[in-house]
């Protein structure tokens, strides 16, 4: 996964990625991220670019974990409006390919879906469902690009054409979201009230219409994708240790939400991790 990573957003948070055995990932493909037009930066996080070439090589799943963003995409046989997750994605990746990913901003897509964002809840819809014919030239524009550039542009503007606007309530949310983002001290629902200043039945309502879950569940995607990279990153854990630094009462309360996020314990998560370091060859693919 050979990663170009100098846009951050526009917003100094964590960003869940979820990649899942990166070590094998970066052999496997490459990323780059890309700003949205000025015109999107109320609604889009970023966009991003993946390619593969794996002609004449063994087919690759690539697992990413879930996290509370609604991803536009636009790929041979996998293009579609990605509702929020609640369970560990796979994507095969064979042949060659190139496509486009826009990566929303938790809490401001329901202007373009036009319906709460509850209702592509783990699920994903058509292109023209949400954005009409126009999607079919985009995505060939997306498929056949010479460039980044062309990708980005033809994305772009198949977005900027749906007039739609942020909604204070999706302002709200999106601020909600951005709260426990940049604060990995907010574990529980009564601590992010506390910060927004919302009611735990306001906030509620709140995540439901425009994140697409409730906002305990927000905060675990975060503290769990936390709790991945650093199973993944650090050596041997000390569980205990990590599941109070993520604000668990129990060490036992931690495995078993973790195991529901990633489809595995702590333990099963971080033999993945260490045995794709193990396989990584000295140089990145091209």
């Amino acid at each position: 996964m050979n990663e170009r990573d100098s846009y951050r957003g526009p917003v100094a948070h964590r960003i869940p990625r979820g990649i899942v055995a990166e070590a094998t990932a970066r052999t496997m493909f490459t990323l780059t991220r890309h700003p949205p037009a000025p015109e999107l930066a109320d609604f889009v996080d970023y966009h991003w670019i993946l390619r593969w070439d794996l002609r004449g090589k063994p087919a690759h799943e690539q697992r990413v974990l879930p996290n509370l963003a609604v991803n536009v995409t636009f790929f041979p046989g996998a293009s579609g409006v990605h509702g929020p997750a609640r369970a560990v994605f796979s994507h095969h990746l064979e042949g060659r390919v190139q496509g486009l990913g826009v990566r929303f901003r938790p809490g401001c897509f329901r202007a373009f879906l036009g319906a709460p964002v509850r209702d592509i809840a783990d699920r994903a819809v058509p292109l023209t469902d949400v954005f009409g014919p126009a999607a079919i030239p985009a995505t060939e524009s997306v498929h056949t690009a010479a460039d980044d550039a062309q990708m980005v542009h033809a994305v772009d503007n198949l977005l900027i054409a749906k007039p739609v606007t942020l909604s204070p309530a999706a302002r709200r949310a999106a601020e909600a979201v951005e709260s426990i983002a940049r604060d990995p001290g907010i574990t529980r629902v009564a601590q992010l009230c506390a910060d927004t200043g919302l009611t735990t039945r306001s906030l509620q309502r709140l995540f439901t219409e425009h994140v697409g879950c409730p906002p305990k569940w927000a905060i675990r995607i975060y503290r769990l994708n936390d709790a991945a990279q650093r199973i993944a990153t650090e050596g041997p854990p000390d569980y205990a240790g990590l599941a109070v630094r993520l604000g668990y009462s129990d060490q036992s309360h931690f495995i078993r939400d973790f195991r529901t996020v990633t489809g595995q314990s702590p333990a099963e998560y971080a033999r993945t991790s260490r045995e794709s370091a193990e396989r990584e060859p000295d140089g990145d693919r091209a």
